[in-house]
């Protein structure tokens, strides 16, 4: 039975529920934080460590501005609101991606978030926030050469936005897409990839459970017969 210390997820169709649904895709992106709130319950119920989220990706900017600024709205709504129901559940909050290029006061909402919870230790739920694995790659790389350390691959991981944050045994994407748009490219190397037909805001509990179920009876063989 493999152990599950961290899951990865693309949280993709929460635009196409909207526009099925509610005839807008904001709606969807209001729908999917339920789900979002539900996953996180039931890893802590399962004693998963680590949860990746794919919130908005360094390609998002080419979206309208209008659903930029509700999804940053939403996320800030969200941290204001839920902050100490996370303090109270004990989890931790980490955001990952180039967040300089972020709205002031998400940033300072993101910075406040992190610092109140950063003792908690039921789960870390890690937000890839203005996100992209292969700037994050190079950055790395950047950062090895000022340093004048060797480019290696341990040097490399040390130098990622998941430095010292286990590689995801389990990527799921929902949203019936069948690719990784530049999510954790490198940490995904050996994980466990689940590409599920339903929309974000339809994956339930029972799905997820479904999916855990299934990775435990995986063979996992990194490479060897």
């Amino acid at each position: 039975m493999n152990p599950i210390k961290h899951v990865a997820i693309i949280m993709d169709g929460n635009g196409r529920w909207g526009i099925k649904y509610k005839n807008s895709r904001n709606s969807g992106h209001r729908a999917g934080l339920d789900t979002v709130e539900s996953v996180i319950k039931e890893c802590i119920n399962v004693e998963i460590k680590y949860l990746t989220l794919y919130t908005f990706s360094t390609e998002n900017w080419k979206r309208p501005q209008k659903e930029i600024n509700f999804l940053f709205n939403l996320l800030e709504t969200f941290l204001i609101k839920k902050i100490d129901n996370l303090i109270e559940s004990k989890i931790k909050l980490k955001f990952i991606g180039e967040l300089n290029k972020l709205p002031l006061s998400l940033k300072k909402l993101i910075r406040v978030s992190e610092k109140k919870t950063s003792q908690n230790t039921k789960i870390q739920v890690n937000v890839a926030l203005n996100y992209g694995s292969k700037s994050e790659i190079i950055n790395s790389v950047k950062l090895i050469k000022k340093k004048k350390i060797t480019i290696n691959e341990a040097n490399i991981d040390k130098n990622l936005f998941t430095s010292g944050i286990p590689n995801p045994d389990i990527l799921i994407r929902t949203g019936n897409q069948q690719r990784l748009s530049n999510f954790m490219l490198w940490q995904l190397a050996y994980t466990e990839i689940f590409f599920e037909k339903k929309l974000w805001p339809d994956f339930s509990k029972k799905d997820f459970k479904n999916v855990l179920k299934k990775f435990k009876d995986i063979k996992r063989n990194y490479g060897s017969i």
